[in-house]
């Protein structure tokens, strides 16, 4: 019988590669070049990540469109006006009035946090294992910020409440890691691939539940850091890589 950490890693190995990236949300900021454009339209495709993948990108490329394909000169520049062609913008429970409010969230971030990385980063201690800290400073400063919208909260998920905070996850495991298979950015630096936590998609609970990683089911912040601590004792220093694999087995079927 092959081990867990030998299945894992085969599947690692077979999804790792540019192939991935074109039927995935991720392909949206695979398109820009510019760290900020990249980070920017990265986090806002996250956000709506939940549906099928083919809507997703379908909405992703709206969200391109609104922004002129320039997300960061959007985020600081844009007019009234520009402001206002937002609200038109819909995807499942996401509205153009909890784009707007990010918007504005954004650009705040940009020009007076030091950035999204800045913002996802500063409440994580010296010592800290994952990214929890983080995560609730980040949910934090958009519920203190001028721009919060109450309807919007639901789309910023916090471990503070419970939440496996899966889209956020996701696009931290987009911008933190890094390798040869080209998949994801790996453009921020503040933050370790050590300390990430596994996003838990249904594909992923489900695959991680029939290779006996965790012993629940349930979609909750507590199931996923049990997860990443099963993942950990493979690759310590890089345990969310088998995200991609635990994920494009789940999708494969």
């Amino acid at each position: 019988m092959p081990s867990v950490k030998s299945i894992l890693d085969k599947r690692f190995k077979q999804y790792n590669h540019i192939g991935f990236i074109e039927n995935d949300p991720i392909s949206i900021p695979h398109q820009m070049s510019k760290k900020e454009d990249i980070e920017i339209i990265g986090f806002l495709v996250a956000l709506i990540a939940w549906g099928q993948r083919v809507s997703i990108i379908k909405s992703g490329e709206r969200l391109l469109k609104l922004m002129h394909n320039e997300p960061h000169d959007f985020i600081l520049n844009h007019s009234d006006k520009e402001l206002k062609a937002c609200l038109s913008f819909v995807h499942r429970t996401f509205n153009g009035s909890d784009l707007s409010s990010l918007i504005e969230f954004l650009r705040w971030i940009y020009a007076e946090k030091g950035g999204l990385e800045e913002a996802f980063s500063f409440n994580i201690n010296d010592g800290d294992i994952t990214v929890e800290n983080g995560l609730i400073g980040f949910r934090q400063l958009y519920e203190s910020s001028d721009f919060v919208q109450h309807r919007t909260l639901k789309h910023i998920a916090s471990p503070a409440k419970g939440s496996a905070c899966k889209r956020l996850n996701m696009y931290l495991r987009w911008m933190v890691r890094k390798d040869e298979g080209g998949i994801d950015f790996g453009i921020w630096t503040k933050i370790k691939p050590s300390q990430l936590i596994c996003p838990l998609d249904v594909h992923v609970l489900n695959q991680a539940a029939a290779l006996g990683l965790i012993k629940s089911g349930k979609g909750d912040w507590k199931t996923a850091v049990e997860l990443t601590n099963q993942l950990r004792k493979f690759d310590k220093n890089d345990p969310v890589k088998y995200d991609i694999a635990l994920f494009g087995e789940g999708v494969k079927g």
